[in-house]
């Protein structure tokens, strides 16, 4: 079995670390390779960085900035946010990112995540799905959750596993930023029906919901940022009380 992961995410804008809730009202949280250098530290088994508003300003993320974190991480380093193309990754992988993320543009262009995992191994593909209950349908969103597509989610998590995808990053817009706990209902219905590893993300801000969600569903990563950045939990006490609950993390 999968051992768990703990998984801090820094959504970046303009080069700095921020945090919202429902993927509004953005503030900053701190400055990116300070808080890499801090979970490296403490113990995270992996790190995510989004640069969450290069799709919607059609540019590319921001490589100089990856190339400065990634030299502080030992830990696994996901890198997302405005990536088109295999020279994108390319260029990515070359500044120190282990592997990427694809969201908007595995939506257009679903024929992209098969030529990644071509070029690259499905291990380096993730593909994130944003996801929101829409009048009791589960609907993909693209463009930094801001445009709702007609795609079902666990229909699109499905294609994206059978075109190459080594992981989905599940996040729930619905539980983003609110700490109410993770979606245990979508993450349970997409973590049961594909066999790769997906990792939820939108609603932790308690140990316990850390707890419910391994317990709950099949999910093997877990990912928050504002409760690591801001300090309200700790990756050692997170992981100490997974550990007292019998649950596997690395």
């Amino acid at each position: 079995m999968l051992k768990k992961r703990i998984i801090p995410c820094l959504d970046i804008k303009d080069g700095c670390t921020v945090k919202g809730i429902n993927f509004e009202d953005l503030k900053n949280a701190g400055d990116p390779i300070e808080l890499a250098k801090k979970y490296e530290q403490e113990g995270a088994d992996e790190l995510v960085f989004l640069d969450i508003t290069a799709t919607i300003e059609n540019r590319k993320t921001f490589v100089e900035l990856v190339k400065d974190i990634a030299k502080e991480l030992s830990i696994p380093f996901t890198v997302g946010g405005g990536i088109s193309s295999v020279e994108d990754v390319r260029k990515l992988l070359e500044a120190g990112a282990d592997k990427i993320s694809i969201n908007s543009s595995a939506v257009k262009n679903p024929a992209l995540i098969v030529h990644l995992a071509k070029e690259f191994g499905s291990q380096c593909v993730v593909v994130a799905i944003d996801t929101r209950l829409v009048e009791n349908t589960d609907l993909v969103h693209i463009k930094g959750g801001r445009q709702a597509t007609e795609l079902i989610t666990i229909d699109w998590a499905k294609k994206a596993e059978s075109l190459g995808a080594g992981e989905i990053l599940l996040t729930s817009m619905d539980g983003d930023g609110t700490k109410n706990g993770f979606d245990l209902r979508i993450t349970k219905l997409v973590s049961e029906q594909i066999g790769i590893p997906v990792i939820a993300s939108g609603g932790a801000g308690t140990v316990a919901d850390f707890v419910e969600v391994f317990n709950e569903t099949k999910a093997t990563g877990a990912l928050a940022a504002s409760i690591f950045h801001f300090n309200e939990i700790g990756i050692q006490e997170l992981k100490k009380e997974l550990k007292t609950q019998k649950i596997n993390v690395r």
